[in-house]
């Protein structure tokens, strides 16, 4: 039974899908304005555990996972310059090719950290005609207006408009009814863009479309889509007016959210989600990201200080999703050791078993454990627990089972955690590297201590590390 912590009504909840055995799963994905840090990229390794944890719990899952190229301002309250554009400038390019440099990029990182394809990778730019046509139903339900610059969501007719974020909006708002700077024909300070017309302060816009939208008053055509239209529309073309789950990080939840419930519920007139999820954040020495600080670090100064990109994948694991992480060069080290004292179990197992491959053992899953991975996973997907689960496997002494079980059951979980343990393999070792370890071992039987230390530091020079073991010794690649 799976059981998942559902943001809308702030509990965890039994988990019942529209279709059984079928999981329709929407994540909000990138901006394409700039290379994404790790935070962003732990929101989608960790949208990606689900995934594989719904697909390994026995349901068919059908992702998407958009690409935000146009109308994010720079404030996700509808202020500010489109961020789009403002790359653009800065980098004297297109719009469009910021959008597929900086996807690019963003997919690079993604295989590199062993996040699965979703179904679908919808890039807004592409669905602009969806968007205008949801926008004209809001005009023709009575739920939209125009003014000269925009046309808005009329807050004032949406049902229990902050379920998901339960704030008080008397708090928020002094200005209740009346216009705001910017735009003062906007009936209310709190309803927020469906469509920007090129006029006011985007008459300059460099992304637009030409669309002429009826029962309205609009004064030119050329124009683009909010934010919030965006995720709402592609959402429905994809995988319908009511989806399962909706993930996306937890700032999202006050607005971005908000109003996509709001506007999607209002235009199809049934429910638009039925499971929230919402990550927290990951900070950095405690603090928020920054790139003025340099600390929004990217996977490629990751990789550029010697780690592995599932070294970090690693890292991500240890923290339930729901809970901030902090980033630490430390703590990443952490994970390293970790992952290598993983690894070099299994690979010891591997030696044993005359293979030279993991997924060349044969076992079978062990049953208990497997049970125990399948309740950590479907407690509102507890990855620390499942990873535990693991090391608490290979230290058991058990003859119930054997190492071709062990090794099988941690192969079966990592069709979940997405190590690639199966990759590991016995490495290649040069024959002058085996003969300075067998020399070694003579004298370490002769008790020649000193002669033994510095045939490890031969060992060592030749890029190989050597571990001692019960019966002789292990050669791993430094």
């Amino acid at each position: 039974m799976l059981q998942i912590y559902n943001t809308l009504t702030k509990k965890k909840e039994q988990f019942k899908p529209i279709h059984e055995h079928e999981v329709s799963f929407y994540q909000c994905g990138a901006t394409v304005y700039w290379t994404q840090h790790i935070g962003n990229l732990r929101a989608m390794v960790l949208a990606d555990l689900i995934r594989r944890s719904l697909s390994y719990l026995g349901y068919h899952v059908k992702m998407a996972r958009n690409y935000t190229d146009v109308g994010h301002m720079t404030s996700d309250d509808d202020q500010g310059e489109d961020k789009m554009e403002k790359a653009a400038k800065r980098e004297n390019r297109t719009p469009k090719e910021i959008a597929d440099h900086y996807i690019r990029v963003f997919e690079s990182d993604c295989h590199d950290l062993n996040i699965l394809e979703p179904d679908f990778k919808p890039r807004a730019t592409d669905y602009i005609k969806v968007m205008a046509e949801m926008v004209q139903e809001l005009i023709d339900k009575g739920y939209a207006y125009a003014t000269d610059l925009a046309i808005y969501f009329d807050v004032s007719k949406a049902t229990d408009y902050t379920k998901l974020s339960g704030q008080d909006l008397s708090k928020n708002i002094s200005d209740a009814g009346k216009g705001e700077v910017g735009d003062p024909q906007k009936k209310s300070s709190i309803d927020f863009a469906l469509w920007f017309f090129k006029a006011g302060t985007h008459e300059n816009a460099i992304q637009t479309w030409n669309h002429h939208f009826k029962n309205i008053d609009q004064k030119v055509e050329a124009g683009f889509p909010g934010w919030h239209i965006e995720c709402s529309a592609m959402s429905r073309k994809l995988l319908g007016k009511t989806i399962d789950l909706h993930m996306g990080g937890i700032e999202h939840v006050p607005v971005h959210h908000t109003n996509e419930i709001a506007q999607s519920e209002a235009a199809n007139g049934v429910k638009f989600v039925n499971y929230w999820l919402h990550n927290e954040w990951l900070t950095v020495n405690g603090g928020k990201m920054s790139k003025s600080q340099g600390t929004a670090f990217s996977l490629t100064e990751i990789k550029e200080k010697g780690y592995d990109p599932l070294v970090l994948r690693y890292f991500f694991l240890q923290s339930h999703y729901r809970s901030k992480q902090n980033f630490t060069w430390e703590a990443l080290d952490g994970a390293r050791s970790a992952l290598n004292n993983l690894r070099d179990s299994i690979r010891t197992m591997v030696v044993g078993l005359g293979k030279q491959k993991a997924s060349e053992v044969e076992g079978m899953v062990i049953s208990d454990y497997d049970e125990k991975f399948e309740e950590a996973i479907g407690n509102d997907f507890n990855f620390p627990e499942a990873i535990a689960l693991m090391f608490d496997m290979l230290k058991m002494n058990d003859e119930s089972f054997t190492e071709e079980d062990v090794v099988a059951t941690i192969l079966d979980f990592d069709s979940v955690l997405g190590l690639n343990l199966k990759d590991i393999a016995i490495i290649e070792i040069p024959e002058e590297v085996k003969v300075l370890a067998e020399k070694r071992l003579e004298a370490r039987q002769n008790k020649k201590w000193d002669q033994s230390d510095c045939l490890r530091e031969a060992i060592s020079d030749s890029g190989f590390e050597i571990e001692d073991t019960p019966g002789g010794y292990i050669l791993k690649k430094k």
